[in-house]
């Protein structure tokens, strides 16, 4: 695959003080520090941001030729801007129920990685199903659509969606991991300061 342009996911923290806001009051704030993730990103690309609107389903529409796509968690927040389509996710690496973990992927899928953390695993194959969902617009109905095609390394796996095989690379920062879904680009993430790596 040609890469024909690099793309900045760029993961930004969620001050402490904003962590203890009232549920709609941290909502709200959380979507404007995604979009402020999101804003990063396209500074990098030379790009100035315009309205962000959605359709009817809730799905990123495309503004001037660029595709983009948020992600929020309570302590870290993600947004990406990319001239195909693209899809970002990231989550807190912990515990999974049993049923879950049956839900997200099937016997085959997990025998694919050698993985022994359980916990990390399921949140790259959970966090990359995601990511490659987002790159349509849809939501987690379709996750069982989604099947781990190859565990190509530690940070890189492919996932097949609707016909296609779609890339996703991964970072892992603080107990969290990241995935972003994007066909023919180059990933440099822009992380938090000092990450800690895990």
């Amino acid at each position: 695959m040609i890469m024909t342009a690099t793309i900045h996911p760029v993961i930004l923290p969620v001050p402490d003080d904003a962590r203890g806001l009232p549920p709609p009051r941290k909502v709200r704030f959380l979507s404007r520090h995604a979009r402020e993730a999101l804003r990063r990103s396209a500074e990098r690309l030379h790009v100035e941001l315009g309205p962000l609107e959605k359709d009817l389903r809730g799905a990123p529409l495309p503004f001037q030729g660029y595709f983009w796509s948020l992600t929020h968690k309570p302590e870290y927040v993600g947004g990406v801007l990319a001239p195909s389509p693209v899809g970002l996710d990231l989550e807190k690496i912990k515990p999974c129920s049993e049923g879950l973990f049956q839900k997200t992927a099937s016997e085959a899928e997990w025998a694919l990685a050698s993985e022994t953390d359980r916990e990390r695993l399921f949140f790259r194959y959970w966090t990359a199903k995601e990511a490659v969902l987002k790159t349509g617009g849809e939501g987690i109905k379709d996750l069982s659509r989604c099947t781990v095609r190859e565990v190509l390394d530690d940070a890189h796996l492919l996932v097949d969606y609707g016909g296609v095989t779609w890339p996703v690379e991964q970072i892992f920062f603080e107990g969290h991991v990241a995935s972003a879904a994007s066909q023919g680009v180059r990933l440099e993430w822009i992380l938090p300061e000092q990450p800690v790596w895990i």
